[in-house]
């Protein structure tokens, strides 16, 4: 028996029913899982969870499992909700409300803490920072009147050397006339 080659139509044809069977598996699977898991189940979240299109959640034959897990879903909560498993919207609005009211407590009494550990730290910063500063402000006061007064000396200093330094430049012209005259005296004496 010999098989007949396959055409690319028969090829192509058979490779998108044989993903189109993957996903639709995938599908059923995921399903089956949200439903174990408990997760509400929405056409939306399976084909988000399966990874597939959304018509394809829609499709004939997966739109039914899908429906009749949601079904399955309803009647469990209505049964819950009978054997008060389940909260009821009336007793889930009150405790929303009692942690809406904590909250409000909670807030009020932290930023009452808060202002109080400021005012705290504001004063010991206030205590510390003035006895500080003073210090500071007597020592570079100090300070001031040391370099102030080295600066003095300093300039006496400079203003006394260079009266020294015009007393020894009116000297050092001096000499050097006084020696022009010499040499000059000596060469008329010689000649």
């Amino acid at each position: 028996m010999t098989k007949e080659p396959r055409t690319p139509a028969q090829v192509l044809l058979e490779s998108r029913q044989k993903a189109s069977r993957e996903k639709r598996a995938r599908v059923l699977a995921v399903v089956d899982q949200m439903k174990a898991d408990g997760d509400p189940i929405t056409f939306l979240t399976v084909a988000k969870r399966a990874g597939v299109s959304n018509w394809l959640v829609y499709a004939e034959g997966v739109r039914e499992h899908i429906e009749a897990a949601r079904a399955g879903q309803a009647v469990g909560v209505t049964r819950q909700r009978k054997e008060g498993a389940v909260a009821s919207a009336a007793s889930l609005a009150t405790d929303l409300e009692f942690a809406r009211a904590q909250v409000r407590t909670l807030t009020e009494e932290r930023d009452r803490l808060r202002a109080a550990v400021q005012r705290s730290l504001g004063e010991r910063v206030d205590a510390v920072s003035t006895k500080d500063l003073l210090a500071r402000v007597q020592e570079l006061s100090i300070a001031n009147q040391r370099l102030a007064s080295e600066l003095a000396r300093a300039e006496a200093d400079r203003d006394s050397l260079q009266d020294d330094l015009a007393e020894a430049q009116d000297d050092l012209a001096a000499a050097r006339t006084a020696l022009r005259n010499m040499m000059r005296d000596q060469n008329r004496d010689s000649t």
